[in-house]
C-alpha cells in the first residue's frame, strides 16, 4: 500500500510538471531549458560586450541555443544566450518547420522591416543567402534594438516556396520585459525580450565552450506553434546569426557555429553549405499523445489504489 501511494504521488508530480512548468520570459535562462542544444565555437567578430547593462551592449555574440517545447500551450520557448549590440544590429532567426520553403533566399519575399528580409535574398543575379543542404526556411523572425531609451523591435515573415509570403512588424518592447510586444500586428502573440548584461562567454579572441555555457542571459522568445507552422511529432530546424544594421553584413556569430574564422560579409554571397558542419540546430516536437498516455497511467494508478483500499 505504501509503495502504491508513492507511485501515485510521483505520477501526479510528473503530470503536474509537464502541464505547468514553463520558462519565464525575461531574457534570463531558466532551469526548464536544460542543457544547450548547440554551443558557439567561434570568437566574436562583432565586438565583445563589456558594459554589463540589461539594455545597452557594445558588442554582439551568440553563445548557445536552448529550447523548451510546451505541448500543453503549443508554444516553443527559444533562448539564445549572448548579446545583441544596441546599434540596431540584427538577429536573424530562420525556421524550417515543414515541407517546401527556401534553401536560397529569394528576393521577392515580404518587404517587411524596410525590405530587410529581401536585402539578404536574390537581387536578380542568381545570388541570395543559401542554407545547408536539407534546410529550407519556412519562416523568419528578425530582432533588433537600440535608441534612447532602449527599445527592442521584432518582425516576422513566412517564406513561401515561390516567394510572396506575408510579413508583419510584430511590435516593440523594452529590455528584460515579459516579452509582450506593442504597436505592431502580432496575431499569434509572439513574445520577445532581451537581457544584454552578459560580459562573459566567447570573446573576440577565444571561443571557450565552458564559458559560453555559463552565460544565462540574451534573447528569449515564446513562439506559438501556429506562428511558424509547427506540427507535433516533427523535428524542426533553426538557423540563427547576427547581421549588420542594414541586414547587409553577416557576422561570424552563427548557431550552429562556423568552426572559426572571420565575419562572413555580404549575405547574398553567403553559402552555409560551403562551411563544414551544420549552421543550424534541431528541436524535436513530440506528440501530445504522450501527455494523454501519462494521464491515462495516472488514472489507472488511481483506479488501482481505489480497488486496493475498497
Amino acid at each position: 500500500m505504501r509503495m502504491m501511494k508513492w507511485n501515485l504521488l510521483g505520477a501526479t508530480a510528473l503530470l503536474t510538471s509537464v502541464a505547468l512548468a514553463q520558462p519565464t520570459i525575461d531574457g534570463t535562462r531558466d532551469v526548464e531549458y536544460g542543457a544547450p542544444i548547440v554551443v558557439q565555437n567561434t570568437p566574436t567578430g562583432f565586438g565583445d560586450s563589456s558594459l554589463g547593462q540589461v539594455d545597452y551592449a557594445n558588442g554582439s555574440e551568440l553563445d548557445a541555443a536552448y529550447a523548451y517545447v510546451d505541448m500543453m500551450n503549443s508554444t516553443l520557448y527559444l533562448m539564445l544566450t549572448g548579446n545583441l549590440e544596441s546599434n540596431f544590429n540584427k538577429l536573424e532567426i530562420f525556421f524550417d518547420t515543414g515541407a517546401g520553403g527556401q534553401n536560397r533566399l529569394r528576393g521577392d519575399n515580404s518587404g517587411v522591416d524596410f525590405g530587410g528580409l529581401n536585402r539578404m535574398g536574390d537581387d536578380g543575379s542568381g545570388n541570395g543567402l543559401t542554407f545547408d543542404a536539407g534546410f529550407e526556411a519556412d519562416y523568419w523572425i528578425g530582432i533588433t534594438g537600440g535608441g534612447g531609451p532602449y527599445a527592442l523591435y521584432a518582425n516576422w515573415a513566412q517564406l513561401a516556396t515561390f516567394g510572396g509570403g506575408p510579413g508583419d512588424y510584430l511590435g516593440t518592447t523594452g529590455a528584460a520585459s515579459n516579452g509582450i510586444l506593442s504597436g505592431g500586428n502580432n496575431p499569434f502573440g509572439v513574445r520577445v525580450t532581451i537581457n544584454n548584461s552578459n560580459t562573459g562567454g566567447v570573446t573576440n579572441s577565444v571561443a571557450d565552450p565552458a564559458a559560453a555555457t555559463v552565460v544565462t542571459t540574451g534573447v528569449e522568445l515564446a513562439i506559438p506553434f501556429a506562428a511558424i507552422g509547427i506540427t507535433p511529432n516533427t523535428t524542426i530546424k533553426i538557423a540563427a546569426f547576427v547581421n549588420g544594421g542594414g541586414h547587409d553584413f553577416v557576422s561570424n556569430q552563427v548557431l550552429g557555429g562556423i568552426g572559426g574564422g572571420g565575419n562572413l560579409g555580404e549575405p547574398r554571397n553567403v553559402n552555409f553549405a560551403n562551411i563544414a558542419g551544420d549552421q543550424y540546430f534541431t528541436v524535436f516536437v513530440p506528440e501530445p499523445a504522450s501527455l494523454l498516455a501519462l494521464g491515462a497511467g495516472l488514472a489507472g494508478l488511481m483506479g488501482l489504489r481505489r480497488r486496493r483500499t475498497a
